[in-house]
């Protein structure tokens, strides 16, 4: 950039050099000429053309001298006020200390407001912890207790379905908690991820295995088309939990019967694609965007399970890696979420 600046203004000085050559060659041969080629009086006006030029480019120099010392100090100050370091002109009243005092002004600010940032980063994260810590004990207990229950001898059979009841809602609800939690964290920047060039197939596997069994129960076959070479930048952990997530609605929202679920990995030169395939009950075509918002849950989906979670905290995880994500579906016909991750 600054090369550039350096040859445009290069240019200009040459272009007025040479108009001033120009004019001023014109003005002693005219001199010259009306004064009858007076010799004379052409050296005068040659002299006084070449003080002119001399006082012109001392001028010039200057100007540039100046504008080339305001630009290093600007730069000088700018350094000072980003290391916290004091002002460098003073409390003069020039320009140049007026805009120094703006510029650690603005940054004073702005180091207050990260610190601000920073301390309620804090702050979530502790009440989050908290929340996370005091919600846990009170379900295991529950939990316990009514394994406990259970097994108490002469229980009739609907004492024992209200227990299966009880036990059953007890992990819904400790599964929506750590969904709550986990999409606090990934809102507030709080869970780091770390991604890394690494093939697909074992996060691709993992996510699989975590279905599998709901999958067989529902008699859905799971078919898996992704190369051991298939690489993408992600992390491993989080992606397989958001592919999780979208396995878990293919298995909810598809027939009993002749349900199929495809897993296909394809690398290109920019992203890597996966797509996850099932010929469930599908999407209307006005709810594409709509299901990624969190909490959202369509009117044909109120007998199925489910708070409208899983599918942001996918769309949240994968953005967070770079990556995005997409739908297409039609209604009876099923669904094809279209992951994309980076590939270099």
């Amino acid at each position: 950039m600054r090369k550039k600046s350096d040859s445009r203004w290069g240019i200009i000085y040459a272009v007025f050099a040479g108009l001033f050559v120009l004019v001023t060659g014109g003005y002693i041969g005219a001199v010259t000429y009306f004064t009858g080629l007076d010799t004379a009086v052409g050296w005068a006006s040659a002299a006084f053309v070449i003080l002119l030029l001399l006082l012109g480019g001392l001028l010039v120099g200057t100007m540039r001298s100046e504008a080339s010392a305001t630009v290093t100090a600007l730069n000088e100050m700018m350094d000072r006020a980003m290391g916290g370091q004091p002002r460098q002109t003073g409390y003069t009243e020039s320009r140049v200390s007026s805009l120094e005092h703006k510029v650690m002004r603005y940054v004073e600010l702005s180091n207050t407001h990260k610190r601000k940032a920073e301390a309620e980063k804090s702050s979530i994260k502790a009440l989050i912890s908290d929340i996370s810590h005091q919600t846990k004990t009170p379900l295991t207990n529950i939990v316990l207790y009514t394994d406990l229950l259970g097994e108490t001898p002469g229980l009739d059979e609907e004492a024992r379905q209200y227990i299966a009841r009880i036990k059953d809602q007890s992990g819904k609800l400790d599964w929506l908690i750590r969904s709550l939690i986990k999409m606090s964290r990934l809102e507030t920047g709080v869970i780091a991820i770390h991604t890394e060039l690494a093939p697909l197939i074992g996060t691709v596997s993992g996510a699989v295995s975590q279905i599998y069994a709901a999958a067989e129960r529902k008699g859905i076959e799971i078919r898996i088309d992704c190369d051991p070479g298939t690489m993408a930048r992600h992390d491993a952990k989080w992606t397989a939990e958001a592919l999780f997530n979208l396995l878990e609605n293919a298995v909810k929202y598809s027939y009993s019967t002749g349900g199929v679920i495809s897993v296909t990995a394809r690398a290109n030169e920019m992203f890597t694609r996966i797509d996850i395939a099932d010929n469930g009950i599908g999407i209307e075509e006005g709810e594409w965007n709509a299901v990624f918002k969190r909490f959202y849950r369509s009117p044909r989906t109120a007998d199925y399970e489910g708070v409208g979670i899983g599918l942001y905290l996918t769309r949240e995880i994968l953005t967070a890696q770079g990556g995005y994500i997409k739908v297409s579906a039609a209604l009876g016909e099923g669904s094809v979420f279209t992951v994309f991750l980076p590939a270099l």
